[in-house]
């Protein structure tokens, strides 16, 4: 907008020097024309006078006379006269300047005077507020600022919708065990339980169900407001991601699935040991319910033999019916629902894999998702092994 108004401005004082001098040249050639034409009529009617009066003489002295005619042109004071003219000129030029910047300030006022009215309601709360979609071609300033505005306000309005389905699964996640510990707790003060202690268990089941919940709410509330702190360390990341892996072995094996590793090649970098852990932790646990017979968890160099930024990729790899593409893009955001539903019901708070993506990204790596046509589903992440982020508090 800056540049637009000052390329406006500079052309604005360009043309009107333009036609202050031009208009100085018109007039003054026109002042010039009517005079020299009035000092020729002056000058033609003396002439007159002299002829006349060789009429009278006698045709003798007629005979001997001569007469001589020369004209006199008066140029007068050409500055005094040219000065004049410009400041009349000068004065319309103004005129025609003052109403020319209204029109044109109140053209380049139009776009600024939209947005302000559409961001002030996207303020007030009103999300679907959007600006008129620029041409495709529009390059201006006015068109990026309303491309822009009308972006944010589709964020928003995403994020808006994105918060009142978090809280609606956070509220259902959170009512579902509650309504089974209060009936098992009912039934057993009661004594209707056929089995107390098979109600009990379910009692620490749901309990269970519930802290993990709210130990991931309380995770994530951590890492938005970067209330927590990283410690890199100089790790074998096989090592680390076998040892998470390895922990979750029993509960791989309660579900009927066999995990293999492929952890063997030593890859050493600076990383938080324990937060890496917790990532392996989250991705098998997301496995865990959509495989059907086994889990693969590799770790490897992301550019082999590569001379540029070095990194690790760990990944997680079920054998499922694979993510829809349409669901790919979102696998990471907090209590998404995927059209597929997982092979197991695991007690899980649905946020594992939200929390993992928080948590690469502090540590300045990134994850993603792949899911051929022909099924399964690699969850990975990357993270550069000679760049460790600072602490995070």
């Amino acid at each position: 907008m800056k540049r637009r108004i000052a390329t406006t401005v500079i052309g604005a004082v360009v043309l009107a020097l333009l036609l202050a001098g031009l208009g100085t040249l018109a007039l003054s050639r026109a002042s010039a024309r009517r005079a020299a034409t009035g000092e020729l009529q002056r000058q033609a009617s003396g002439i007159a006078e002299v002829v006349a009066s060789l009429a009278e003489l006698s045709p003798t002295a007629r005979a001997r006379a001569s007469v001589v005619v020369t004209l006199v042109r008066d140029r007068g004071t050409p500055r005094a006269n040219g000065f004049g003219w410009f400041l009349l000129s000068a004065a319309g030029v103004v005129v025609l300047a003052g109403f020319a910047s209204v029109r044109l300030g109140s053209r380049l006022a139009r776009p600024i005077q939209a947005a302000t009215d559409v961001t002030s309601r996207i303020a007030t709360g009103d999300l679907t507020a959007r600006l008129p979609d620029p041409a495709a071609t529009a390059t201006d300033e006015s068109a990026v600022l309303a491309r822009s505005i009308n972006s944010m306000a589709d964020t928003l309005e995403r994020s808006k919708g994105l918060d009142q389905q978090f809280l609606l699964s956070v509220s259902h996640d959170l009512r579902t065990p509650l309504t089974s510990i209060k009936g098992y707790a009912e039934a057993i003060s009661d004594g209707a339980a056929e089995d107390p202690k098979a109600a009990a268990d379910v009692i620490s089941a749901e309990t269970r169900r519930l802290e993990r919940l709210v130990r991931d709410l309380l995770d994530l509330a951590h890492l938005d407001a970067h209330q927590f702190a990283l410690h890199p360390a100089p790790a074998d990341v096989g090592e680390v991601v076998a040892a998470a892996a390895n922990s979750l072995a029993p509960r791989v094996e309660r579900a009927g699935l066999e995990l293999q590793l492929r952890c063997d090649q030593p890859l050493h970098a600076m990383i938080d040991s324990d937060r890496v852990m917790q990532i392996v932790g989250n991705l098998v646990a997301n496995a865990i319910g959509f495989a059907r017979t086994q889990i693969r968890v590799e770790t490897r160099p992301a550019n082999p033999g590569s001379t540029g930024d070095a990194a690790v990729i760990v990944s997680v790899t079920d054998d499922g019916a694979g993510i829809p593409a349409a669901d790919l893009p979102h696998v990471f955001e907090r209590l998404y629902q995927s059209q597929l539903q997982p092979e197991r019901r695991e007690s899980s708070s649905g946020l594992g894999l939200a929390i993992v993506r928080e948590l690469v990204a502090a540590m300045g790596g990134d994850v993603g998702a792949d899911s051929p046509s022909t099924g399964g589903t690699t969850v990975w992440f990357r993270l550069p092994v000679d760049a460790p982020p600072p602490p995070l508090r």
